[in-house]
């Protein structure tokens, strides 16, 4: 029951949110940088024109807005909104929603919208009490993720979802609302401050398209300026020692032992496997900045030079070698150096993936069972005795061309196929002619005239 001082607490409540939810938009047409969803004939705006919409995966960093977008969907739809976070919402809880969603529904057509935060945290069990609802249009369910989605979130989710990206805000839209936020009532419009340009500049620069990080600091540069009320004395200027002095270095998003890590490492590999050092470079600065151990950046590096170069570049082997040496012997700061070093010869190496696909390829012809008998002929030794059926070995070095036509598998096998790249390419030619030589022995129609016993 509301008391006589209830609206006094509402207005004191809403003085402590910070600036950026008291300045959230009231309705869709209000919400600015995502003209790519809400824009004329684009995907989510024709959903909401049509009154449909069905479950939604948002994803995209930290203060672009979807929880927000969430917020103005339901607000859109006229549909009753929960807010959960997928980590801490159980199953019971979950079982209450949809069992209030029916009713509602069934009394008096509204429908709910249920907003999970966090939904690359849905567990299993979470997840199978909810699907059946939302397949039956039981409740509509808003997914929000700072993940990639294709990767972090169950397949069963995404299949029956639409997968939405909600994109950073550019500059020039972050400054269209720090100077909206000096004039709003909701925001800091009773305030005497004005915002100089080039602070306004700096703060949409440095918070990175998040609007959430700029209106913080904007709110923190104009307070701790303890400027008076609008119309009781001068404004204050907020000038851009201040706006830098406001907003703290963005925390690099890299979890050690989680996605972050993974997901760094293997932009890392591939920038290296793309020819391209200046990415190579980027992620590389990013694992060492968030306190990733440079002996596993070594280790990846030294897999990664048999892996993907192998023999077009065989030097690639020894760069790896010695960085990982040096980086156990100087440690960081200094191994940074090495380990670029390394990084970009790996990158601007031609590349050949011939050599971890002769290995993967022959160690899964033995798994498979297709074990083959060692050739007569290169039996030696006291084996020799016990078959002296066994043709003579033939050294390569008595042969004409220092390799000879003997058999040394015994079957006709391509592990390595050396591709037409760096040293690779001789190899290439190479090969087709002594295999060629070695099919037409085996076939009989050819010869080699050197023998020894």
């Amino acid at each position: 029951m509301q008391d006589l001082w209830e609206d006094g607490r509402d207005l004191r409540r809403r003085a402590a949110e910070p600036l950026a939810h008291r300045l959230r938009p009231e309705n869709i047409e209000d919400l600015m940088g995502q003209e790519h969803l809400l824009g004329e004939g684009q995907v989510l705006r024709r959903m909401l024109d049509a009154d449909i919409v069905g479950s939604l995966l948002l994803h995209g960093p930290p203060g672009t807005g979807k929880t927000t977008l969430a917020l103005l969907i339901a607000g859109q739809l006229g549909a009753h909104l929960e807010r959960e976070n997928a980590a801490q919402v159980g199953v019971p809880r979950i079982r209450e929603i949809l069992a209030a969603a029916d009713r509602r529904l069934g009394d008096d057509g509204r429908r709910t919208i249920l907003f999970l935060d966090e939904i690359h945290r849905f567990s299993r069990s979470q997840q199978d009490v909810l699907l059946g609802h939302v397949e039956r249009g039981g409740i509509a369910l808003i997914g929000a993720t700072t993940e990639n989605p294709w990767y972090a979130v169950n397949a069963a989710l995404t299949s029956r979802s639409t997968v939405l990206e909600v994109k950073p805000l550019d500059e020039p839209t972050i400054v269209i609302l720090l100077e909206r936020a000096m004039v709003d009532p909701r925001g800091l419009g009773s305030l005497a401050v004005e915002l100089a340009p080039d602070a306004a500049a700096h703060l949409a620069k440095s918070c990175q398209g998040d609007a959430r990080r700029a209106l913080t600091a904007l709110e923190v540069a104009a307070r701790s300026l303890r400027p008076p009320q609008r119309g009781q004395g001068e404004p204050v200027r907020l000038d851009l020692m201040a706006a830098e002095a406001s907003i703290g270095s963005r925390a690099v998003v890299y979890d050690r032992t989680g996605d972050g890590h993974y997901d760094t490492i293997s932009a890392f590999i591939k920038s290296m496997r793309g020819s391209d050092p200046d990415a190579t470079v980027y992620w590389l600065a990013k694992m060492l900045h968030a306190g990733e151990d440079p002996r596993f950046i070594a280790r990846r590096i030294a897999i990664f030079a048999s892996e993907d170069i192998g023999q077009a570049d065989p030097s690639a082997i020894a760069v790896a070698n010695a960085a990982w040496n040096l980086v156990e012997k100087i440690g960081m700061p200094e191994a940074q150096l090495t380990l670029a070093q390394a990084a970009i010869h790996m990158a601007m190496a031609p590349k050949s993936n011939a050599t971890s696909t002769a290995i993967w390829s022959a160690m899964q012809e033995v798994k498979d069972g297709r074990t083959h008998p060692i050739p007569l002929e290169l039996i030696s030794g006291m084996k020799k005795s016990r078959a002296p059926e066994a043709p003579d070995y033939r050294s390569p070095h008595k042969a004409d061309d220092g390799v000879g036509t003997t058999t040394y598998l015994g079957v006709d096998r391509d592990f390595y196929n050396p591709v037409d790249r760096g040293r690779e390419s001789a190899h290439a030619e190479a090969l087709k002619i002594i295999r060629e030589r070695r099919r037409q022995e085996a076939s009989g129609d050819g010869a080699d005239p050197s023998s020894e016993t």
